[in-house]
């Protein structure tokens, strides 16, 4: 791994990556939030108990489209052509969940950013309906599983 950064010029200017001379290689990330709560609040959400409706629905479907959109909201990133963005939603324990982005394409350059945009905003969605009866809840543990495809090869992380 070059320990270069891309999105700077030769004059340390940001710009966006020219990625033109890239191969087109299947690629593909997943990302993971983790939201801590109390306990009958993950009660309230596996049994369909809250106010707002389906939660978990809901914040699926978010993060997909959070995943389509990330070059919206982060200045720096190619508008991607996303062939599957998967939206996982798991009890971990009688206080957590993890919400899992995984994101794929076939394309010259990765999507990270877009699978840590769909954990990270159905993470918020999940915040937000639930927010009436547990204003407290704690998203945590932001991070980067795992990427395959690319120039640089597959990788997977070790500290989550």
């Amino acid at each position: 791994m070059s320990d270069k950064l891309t999105h700077l010029d030769h004059q340390g200017h940001a710009h966006m990556v020219d990625v033109s001379n890239k191969e087109i290689t299947k690629r593909t990330a997943t990302a993971r939030a983790v939201l801590l709560m109390q306990a009958s609040t993950l009660t309230k959400i596996i049994e369909g108990g809250l106010p707002k409706g389906d939660v978990l629905a809901t914040a699926r479907i978010a993060g997909i489209q959070a995943a389509k959109k990330t070059s919206d909201l982060i200045p720096l990133c190619h508008p991607l052509m996303l062939t599957k963005v998967t939206v996982d939603i798991n009890t971990i324990s009688e206080r957590e969940i993890e919400v899992l982005c995984t994101c794929s394409l076939a394309g010259k350059t990765g999507v990270e950013m877009e699978a840590l945009t769909g954990a990270s905003i159905a993470a918020l969605t999940l915040y937000d309906m639930c927010k009436a009866v547990d204003k407290g809840i704690v998203i945590q543990n932001v991070a980067l599983l795992e990427k395959k495809g690319g120039k640089s090869g597959d990788w997977s992380s070790d500290h989550v």
